[in-house]
């Protein structure tokens, strides 16, 4: 029994063992689960919390690109700096200018020609233009790379960047990004570098030109200056002194004087920038206006209408008058032009004028001025022969005694020819005068000044005859564009041209003087003075009281005021509108013409005050003194110009109606500012203020069409068929060609007594033409009623 309760005992023992085991491992299963459990939450906890901090593969792999991206912008940027191999060839080119201009200034000043050394100037004043322009380009070119400069520069301190080169495993990781990277930044380091220098290469050269430039144009501006006081000083020997030496045989230094010069000239025109596109721009617009005119006229097959205008110049195809204008305006478009472009266009000119005039002038005055023309390329070929110094003033001598005798002996036969152009008379006898102080300055060793007047004098006399020619071509081709407007309106072919084309050429002499005048100083050397001097004083605030105004710009404002003046006066010519003719086929273009002369007033008017530099305030001051005038006694002046502004925009009347205004019928002629005019049947002209008009009840005939109902009274005596009658008296009416047909005539008959009947006859006709079918229409009423024995009273 005791061994089994030991059996038993120690069973029991090894079960509580086991459980104890089981026991213990479940505990340690559970609380490993649970540390397990707290350690992922914990982690879970724990990234959700650094989420902000942790970088992935997309993060690093975007860093890469940000960095591919300023790379790529590199060549971008780069080839955008497009103006470089222009401004390398401009560099050049400027380069050999320089050197061409130090070589030319390095001369002896006797060999300078007056005209080059201002072309040099303008040329040297251009070329700092472009070294100012260039250093611009180049500026911003600089800016651009220093900005992908400093985007490459951000990169560095990029962390996501820094991390990958800093951390190996990112290293090989992105091993074939990095790579790539690598030999793109070892490209686009070549690139900056090279346009880097490229750039600095550019400023250093532009730099260097600057400097050049800068003693060049110093060492023009003292030539310049020296000219003046040294043309009256001793330059050469007298003309009667022997030489000392014979080294003076031939310039030695000629041929490579010319060839330098051309090529400065060439320089000139293709990097300077002038007004000559303008110019040939202005020769192509008139040879189209004219050549257009000439056309319609043709075509419409009256060529005929054009006898009367006496037209000598213009022809159909107006080259020859197209190429004058051009010759003759090239000086005044280009002041400071080469000596060589400058004979080359007047001796065009010449040629150009020689062939006008072979059939236009007299025999005598064509030899006079072939005359005049070999000695005018006499004096241009002196300069390009390369003779000695010596040999050339005996020359210039020459033909300038020559000239002075044909000035004398021309302008005495010539004095009809000439007495009928001022200017001409006057440049003919500064021809005389030039050339004789030339032969005085010659003979005393002064050189320059000698160039100076000969060349002063032939000029002086080409430009006169060429700006005659201009202003005559000019008012031609005005006329030609009056008589080809009114040919295509259907206007009578005739008007009274002569007074319209004085006061025309009149206006443009006056231009055509102050342009000779200008060409005139400009070939003196005094040009400049004279624009400083007028300029300071023009220039210079002038004070009364208060206000403060200077000289310009009055003239300024005066001038504006009266260009458009002119302007709103013939731009009705210029579109066919000349006067009393024009009323009987007016319609609505004249309205339209006056509305734009109005524009064109006030226009002028507001751009004249803003031009001008008139102070506002000032002008306000004056506009309320004129309120005040308005209101004492101004009043009736203003309802005038206003009515005439509502009656040109209201259309109430217009050129060529016919109104009655009280007792007062006519045509309309004119409507103004002020005051409008009637042209009554008689032939007077009814001057009525706008006020007035608008005042007063309008019967206006022909406001929206011209038909007028025409009234016929006709007694006949019975008996007579009544359908008979009326029949016949409708044919009669349709048969007249005067007659409008749209509307159907009328014939009431009305018996007067037991032995009469009156005949009332209404038919519609043209307004301007009514004396003529009533006159016929009624002899032939009368005519058939004899034919069929009805008798009438």
């Amino acid at each position: 029994m005791n061994k089994a309760n030991q059996l038993a005992i120690n069973g029991f023992h090894e079960a509580f063992k086991a459980c104890f085991f089981i026991l213990f491992i479940f505990l340690a299963v559970t609380v490993s689960a649970q540390s397990s459990l707290r350690t992922e939450r914990s982690r879970n906890d724990s990234s959700l919390l650094a989420d902000t901090n942790m970088l992935s593969t997309g993060d690093y792999l975007e860093g890469l690109e940000r960095v591919y991206e300023t790379l790529n912008k590199v060549p971008t940027v780069t080839a955008s700096f497009g103006r470089i191999p222009e401004i390398k060839s401009k560099l050049a080119a400027d380069d050999s200018t320089i050197s061409l201009l130090k070589q030319r200034l390095s001369l002896n000043v006797r060999t300078f020609n007056l005209q080059n050394l201002q072309m040099f100037r303008t040329l040297l004043d251009e070329m700092t233009d472009n070294a100012n322009g260039y250093n611009d380009i180049i500026l911003s070119y600089d800016k651009d790379l220093d900005g992908i400069k400093k985007e490459i520069a951000a990169l560095r301190k990029d962390t996501v960047i820094r991390q990958i080169f800093r951390t190996k495993a990112l290293r090989d990781s992105f091993s074939v990004q990095i790579k790539a990277l690598r030999l793109k930044r070892v490209g686009t380091d070549s690139i900056i570098r090279a346009a880097t220098n490229t750039l600095n290469g550019l400023r250093a050269h532009v730099a260097t030109n600057e400097l050049a430039i800068q003693e060049l144009l110093y060492q023009t501006n003292v030539q310049l200056k020296s000219i003046g006081p040294k043309a009256f000083l001793k330059e050469k020997r007298y003309l009667w002194e022997k030489r000392s030496s014979t080294t003076d045989a031939k310039y030695p230094e000629f041929n490579q004087m010319f060839d330098s010069e051309k090529k400065i000239n060439t320089y000139y025109f293709k990097n300077t920038r002038s007004n000559r596109v303008l110019l040939l721009f202005t020769g192509l617009l008139f040879f189209v206006w004219v050549f257009y005119n000439f056309k319609s006229v043709k075509n419409h097959g009256k060529m005929d209408i054009l006898e009367d205008l006496n037209l000598r110049l213009l022809t159909p195809i107006p080259i020859l008058s197209a190429f004058t204008l051009i010759f003759a305006l090239a000086p005044i478009f280009d002041l400071q032009a080469p000596a060589l472009y400058l004979e080359f266009t007047q001796f065009l000119l010449l040629i150009i004028l020689t062939t006008v005039f072979l059939k236009r002038l007299p025999r005598e005055t064509l030899l006079s001025w072939g005359i005049f023309v070999i000695l005018f390329i006499a004096l241009s070929l002196v300069r390009l022969l390369g003779v000695s110094s010596q040999a050339q003033r005996w020359m210039i001598l020459l033909i300038n005694l020559m000239s002075t005798a044909f000035g004398v002996i021309a302008l005495r036969k010539l004095k009809p020819i000439a007495g009928n152009y001022r200017i001409l008379v006057i440049a003919g006898t500064l021809y005389m005068l030039f050339n004789g102080l030339a032969i005085i300055a010659n003979m005393f060793g002064r050189t320059t000044l000698m160039q100076i007047f000969y060349t002063t004098g032939v000029y002086a006399l080409l430009h006169t005859v060429a700006l005659i020619v201009v202003v005559r071509l000019i008012t031609e081709a005005f006329l030609l564009q009056i008589k080809a407007s009114r040919m295509r309106k259907r206007y009578a072919d005739h008007f009274e041209w002569e007074g319209i084309a004085k006061e025309f050429s009149t206006i443009i002499s006056y231009l055509a003087v102050f342009i000779w005048f200008v060409l005139l100083t400009a070939h003196l050397d005094i040009l400049e003075f004279f624009s400083e001097v007028i300029g300071s004083f023009l220039s210079t605030p002038r004070k009364i009281g208060s206000f403060s105004f200077t000289f310009g710009g009055v003239l300024l404002f005066l001038g504006i005021i009266w260009t458009a003046n002119f302007l709103q006066k013939y731009v009705a010519y210029f579109f066919g509108e000349t006067g009393d003719d024009t009323i009987e086929n007016a319609n609505a273009e004249h309205s339209r013409l006056l509305i734009t002369r109005l524009v064109l007033l006030i226009a002028g008017f507001l751009l004249a005050v803003a031009a001008s530099g008139l102070p506002v305030d000032k002008i306000t001051v004056v506009l309320g003194a004129l309120g005040v005038g308005i209101g004492l006694g101004l009043q009736s002046i203003v309802s005038n110009f206003v009515s005439g502004i509502i009656l040109i925009f209201d259309r109430t009347i217009r050129i060529g109606d016919v109104v009655e205004l009280g007792n007062r019928k006519g045509k309309v002629k004119e409507i103004g500012i002020r005051s409008s005019t009637l042209l009554s049947d008689d032939g007077a002209e009814i001057i009525i203020p706008n006020g007035d008009i608008l005042s007063n009840n309008i019967i206006n005939w022909t406001l929206s069409n011209n038909n007028i109902r025409v009234s016929l009274t006709v007694t006949i005596a019975k008996p007579f068929n009544k359908e008979e009658i009326v029949e016949m008296i409708k044919t009669i009416i349709l048969d007249n060609e005067h007659v409008f047909k749209r509307k159907a005539p009328s014939v009431i008959i009305n018996p007067l007594n037991g032995k009469w009947s009156t005949v009332k006859i209404f038919f519609w006709c043209n307004l301007n033409n009514t004396d003529a079918p009533k006159s016929t229409i009624s002899e032939a009423i009368y005519q058939q009623l004899a034919e069929k024995e009805i008798e009438t009273l």
